[in-house]
């Protein structure tokens, strides 16, 4: 999920050339460190920076700027809708090491007093040198939430679940959603930006019913614009009756958003989990991941 958008509910930056490329490992004194980060997403529009609107990246940069007493500038696993949660994200900056060294053992807690209530970094490592949260990662991993009670999701969980008004099939979701796995051009499911691929593989995509709980699980390598909330909309169709559970997979051969499937609501998603290889093959995975797919 990884395009600018400006509105609600949509993506929130102007695209900068180290969106494209890795960033290079730290040198001249610098360390490269990795924070683990959460987030509710409900007031916060997106990941990236953009001015006159709270963001992520705006509050976590100002926060480790007040900190650290230094520039610092994020690079993050994968930049999230305005309206998406967090509990796995991940990010990486590099900062003198002196500035590591004097705030290695405090700077969770220190961060934890300066960070608005609904962004918390639980844990920030040193990594090595060519750690990249974005082209290092082997998968994503999101999970999506609809709650179809009578009575709408239980108060303490609205803001990570989606109420919906009518019962789904949600056995024949799965159905649906074990025709798409693989790697597949997503273009009927993607929000184009141009001159990146559509082309993803999708590890999993499941959905299970626990009481009045639905819950959509998706994995893949890298997710493009609205793909994840896409899927679900598409899914949704099926849960309804409104479409055989075919009909999802029948769109791949599509090579334009289709306006037929409906992107469900940010505020039921959530991304849970990002996965990386060990130490030793960074930096070869960075490489195979800028690669263009074709």
């Amino acid at each position: 999920m990884a395009t600018p958008h400006p509105t609600p509910g949509e993506r929130s930056l102007t695209t900068t050339a180290h969106d494209d490329e890795p960033a290079p490992g730290p040198g001249g004194g610098l360390v490269r460190l990795r924070l683990q980060v959460a987030y509710d997403g409900t007031a916060l529009s997106g990941w990236a920076r953009q001015p006159g609107r709270r963001t992520v990246q705006g509050e976590l940069e100002e926060a480790l700027a007040r900190v650290l007493r230094c520039p610092v500038e994020l690079t993050v696993a994968g930049r999230t809708d305005a309206g998406v949660h967090a509990t796995g994200q991940v990010a990486h900056a590099d900062v003198p090491r002196e500035v590591w060294e004097e705030q290695r053992g405090r700077l969770v807690r220190r961060l934890r007093g300066v960070l608005p209530p609904d962004v918390a970094v639980p844990a920030v490592d040193e990594a090595p040198p060519d750690f990249d949260a974005r082209f290092a990662a082997l998968a994503r991993h999101y999970v999506y939430r609809l709650s179809d009670a009578d009575g709408g999701p239980p108060p303490l969980r609205r803001a990570d679940t989606v109420g919906w008004p009518r019962r789904l099939d949600a056995a024949a979701m799965d159905r649906a959603a074990g025709l798409l796995l693989g790697e597949h051009d997503f273009a009927a499911f993607c929000r184009r930006r141009e001159g990146a691929t559509t082309i993803r593989t999708l590890l999993g995509l499941a959905v299970a019913r626990a009481g009045d709980l639905v819950t959509v699980s998706a994995s893949a390598d890298a997710f493009c614009h609205s793909m994840v909330r896409s899927l679900v909309g598409a899914l949704l169709a099926v849960g309804e009756g409104r479409r055989p559970p075919e009909w999802p997979a029948g769109l791949l051969t599509r090579r334009e958003r289709v306006n037929e499937v409906g992107v469900a609501p940010a505020g039921g998603l959530t991304l849970v989990r990002v996965d990386y290889p060990a130490d030793a093959d960074l930096a070869a995975r960075a490489r195979v991941t800028r690669a263009r797919r074709a």
